[in-house]
């Protein structure tokens, strides 16, 4: 399996990306960033890249892979609707109608959250926005499309955030998030089971594209 993946410096992508690297069946991993990740690794290649918005330059490099883990993503807090839109909504389709071109025989998976609105009709416009984002990902004549929705996440195996305050938040409530995620799948999971259930669903199918926690856990 040849994998590439946005995101890898956020707490969602560090997971996956430890994953991708410890797994036998994943070949090479194209991590497609910013910024370097810091991480040294036979199987990890980086492209630095600045304008997500529009992939010209990299294009004929997003050729040839079998997955895309697309673990882009902003916090709504503070944000305007039309900034919150584009970060979510505008970066994530350019991505991937990019990839379709250039991979159509690719599965696409798309981390969004817990509550994500489908309709596109509800009061949440972080919620109507991740639906729309999902909805429309699913059009794309990608091989296959599946959207992870997992409430919360414990960080394991040194994942952290970038953000020290949450860092601070995951490191006192660690024993809590531990237990949650054994007796309360369907609102917590780790940082390694969404690592593997993404690699995982790229292997064999899924019954279902969207999946919530409780299916992450379970696969």
């Amino acid at each position: 399996m040849k994998v590439i993946l946005f995101g890898g410096s956020g707490m969602v992508g560090q997971g996956v990306l430890r994953e991708c690297l410890i797994d036998p069946g994943v070949e090479s991993v194209l991590s497609v960033g910013r910024s370097p990740l810091g991480v040294q690794h036979p199987k990890l290649r980086e492209v630095l890249h600045k304008d997500f918005t529009d992939y010209t330059a990299i294009e004929p490099q997003l050729s040839g892979y079998d997955a895309c883990f697309f673990c882009l993503g902003v916090s709504s807090i503070g944000m305007d609707a039309e900034r919150y839109r584009h970060l979510t909504y505008d970066i994530t389709m350019a991505a991937a109608k990019t990839l379709v071109r250039q991979s159509p025989g690719m599965v696409f998976t798309y981390v969004t959250g817990r509550g994500t609105d489908s309709t596109e009709q509800g009061s949440l416009m972080w919620a109507r926005v991740k639906g729309k984002t999902e909805n429309d990902l699913l059009k794309l004549p990608f091989k296959a499309a599946y959207m992870f929705r997992p409430a919360g996440i414990q960080p394991l195996h040194g994942v952290r955030s970038k953000t020290a305050w949450i860092n601070a938040v995951y490191a006192v409530t660690a024993p809590i998030l531990a237990i949650t995620a054994r007796v309360a799948p369907d609102y917590m999971t780790t940082s390694e089971k969404l690592g593997r259930a993404m690699i995982s669903v790229v292997r064999s199918g899924y019954p279902k594209p969207i999946l919530e926690s409780a299916d992450i856990n379970r696969f």
